[in-house]
């Protein structure tokens, strides 16, 4: 009987005590925010077998945007979106190194760039900048963008530029 409490206790003790995401295969929950975020940006695809996104990132205008939500709402049901700069934001992550920049580095300041999104959750996402669905109050024709490289965002985008996207549904 003591065995059983033991291994219960063990296992309780090394789960953490907050987690923001739940992940169910090509989808991860985000507790934070009440969303469902695709784990792969749009152009890659779900390999379930290494839970890895395989192929690269689409750029994609606000055009072809809309055509992918379609796309995304029919095959994968739901009503998936663009997410707001603040979503989008939610998902930086400076103290996330990935682990091939670190056993890669040439030197020490090498070893502290870090990977802006952590990438056992949305595995081999871009490190560019990414749609947000955010308008610019400042210049309403452009949109907001955030940059998984710099963790910057910028206001500068123009709707027929083509930039990574990341799609998420509220839960």
């Amino acid at each position: 009987m003591l065995k059983p409490a033991i291994l219960l206790i063990s296992l309780l003790a090394s789960q953490p005590a907050f987690a923001q995401f739940y992940e169910r295969g090509n989808t991860v929950d985000d507790l934070t925010q009440g969303v469902t975020w695709l784990r792969c940006s749009v152009g890659q695809r779900w390999q379930t077998d290494t839970a890895q996104c395989i192929g690269d990132a689409k750029r994609l205008n606000f055009e072809e945007i809309e055509q992918v939500i379609v796309q995304a709402n029919e095959q994968l049901g739901g009503k998936w979106r663009l997410p707001t700069k603040a979503e989008l934001q939610q998902l930086l992550c400076e103290e996330c190194i990935s682990k091939a920049v670190r056993d890669n580095a040439q030197n020490e300041e090498e070893k502290l760039v870090p990977a802006m999104i952590d990438q056992s959750v949305f595995p081999n996402t871009a490190a560019e900048p990414y749609w947000s669905s955010t308008k610019n109050w400042i210049a309403p024709r452009n949109r907001w963008s955030v940059n998984f490289m710099t963790g910057d965002s910028y206001g500068r985008f123009f709707p027929q530029q083509r930039l990574a996207v990341r799609l998420l549904r509220d839960r």
